[in-house]
């Protein structure tokens, strides 16, 4: 394969797989490869690696190892947590009233509006402020007694911004209802003590701190009311039916391991790089602004909107200049609407098409974002001459 030659600055999108990651997944694909549901001396090896697993990553969220769910990554635990608890508390007490927020991921609200569309179930948004937070009491007022579950985001994949999940989820516990948060963006970066946060559910994935792709976690409080959506065995505590991916269970345990004992090490790097990426683009580049909270935002996290531009047309630019970013959401990229995040911060159309997310890793560098912001400026220039030409 020919080297990639790219600054890569897309890290909210995925990370690469950590060589320490890989070494402790390689014998599992070919020397410890037993089905961990057979009882047989190699079934018993899988079924320790993932239980020990299971433990590590337990103990680095602060909950019970059987509160962990192993998944195929995020997007299944946002849809376990939503689906699941949304037709248990149906079932259970004729709860049909679904609260989310306007900015969640996908994952999150297409499974609420499927939820509403093939099943009744009455979605509701929380109002978030011009940084995509939400009030703790504006979550307070919009409680129903037929309320199923409450899902907001811990920090938003497309502009970075954090939320106060402690607080609601104090509300929450206090009228003995579930919420769930979608940590997926989170956990390389941030405390997810669940205890702390006050959540019953709480989503994560592997590849966006430095574990393989297709493979991540839903935390559920034990107690929880919820229901499998993927029948068959009685795996996963029979919350989610298949033969365990062992390998990449081992490889997700020990990436989240490396990145909680490694966090306060990259976060300040990190951080420092964001602000000056921030502080530069809104110095240099005219009719740009900031998306998302300037202070309570990821530490690794820049976010902008530029006026007359072709967010698509900028990252084309980008890519051949030799930088990979992203307009927003990964999942977003390429489409051409612009991102219901951002209109739902009341951005219009104009502002919302020309999306820029930067994103750094572990490997970014000084020098790197250096080379990167001496070409921003005329890019966004360039991009702005080409839509004006269309």
């Amino acid at each position: 394969m020919m080297e990639n030659p790219k600054t890569y600055l897309d890290y909210a999108a995925t990370t690469p797989v950590d060589s320490r990651v890989v070494e402790v997944m390689l014998p599992y694909f070919s020397q410890i490869y037993g089905n961990s549901s057979s009882i047989h001396f190699n079934g018993q090896q899988a079924e320790t690696a993932i239980e020990n697993s299971r433990e590590t990553i337990a103990n680095i969220i602060n909950c019970k190892p059987e509160e962990i769910v192993f998944t195929s990554g995020g997007t299944e635990s946002d849809n376990l947590a939503i689906r699941g608890v949304a037709f248990a508390s149906r079932e259970k007490r004729r709860a049909n009233h679904l609260l989310i927020t306007p900015v969640e991921h996908h994952a999150v609200s297409n499974t609420a509006l499927q939820l509403a569309k093939l099943h009744n179930f009455d979605v509701e948004y929380l109002p978030v402020n011009k940084y995509g937070q939400v009030r703790p009491d504006d979550v307070s007022a919009l409680i129903r007694k037929e309320t199923a579950l409450v899902s907001i985001i811990l920090a938003n994949n497309e502009i970075g911004t954090i939320n106060e999940i402690s607080e609601i989820g104090s509300i929450c516990q206090e009228m003995a209802l579930p919420l769930h948060t979608d940590a997926v963006q989170a956990a390389a970066y941030l405390p997810i003590n669940v205890n702390e946060l006050n959540v019953d559910l709480m989503s994560i994935g592997a590849h966006k701190f430095y574990g393989p792709k297709g493979v991540g976690v839903l935390y559920i409080r034990d107690g929880t009311p919820i229901l499998p959506i993927q029948t068959g065995g009685d795996q996963e505590m029979g919350l989610r039916a298949g033969t365990p991916n062992a390998p990449y269970i081992v490889g997700m345990a020990e990436a989240f391991h490396i990145s909680h004992s490694e966090r306060d090490n990259h976060n300040p790097k990190n951080a420092a790089l964001r602000d000056r990426i921030i502080e530069y683009v809104l110095e240099e580049i005219p009719d740009s602004k900031l998306t998302g909270h300037p202070i309570e935002r990821l530490p690794n996290h820049a976010s902008f909107l530029f006026h007359g531009v072709d967010g698509n047309m900028l990252l084309t630019m980008l890519d051949v200049a030799g930088f990979a970013c992203s307009s927003g959401s990964a999942c977003k990229t390429g489409s051409p609407e612009p991102s219901d995040v951002l209109l739902a911060l009341g951005y219009s159309h104009e502002w919302a098409f020309g999306s820029l997310r930067v994103t750094l890793g572990r490997q970014t560098t000084r020098t790197d974002i250096d080379s990167f912001l001496s070409k921003l400026p005329e890019l966004v220039a360039h991009a702005r001459k080409g839509v004006k030409s269309l």
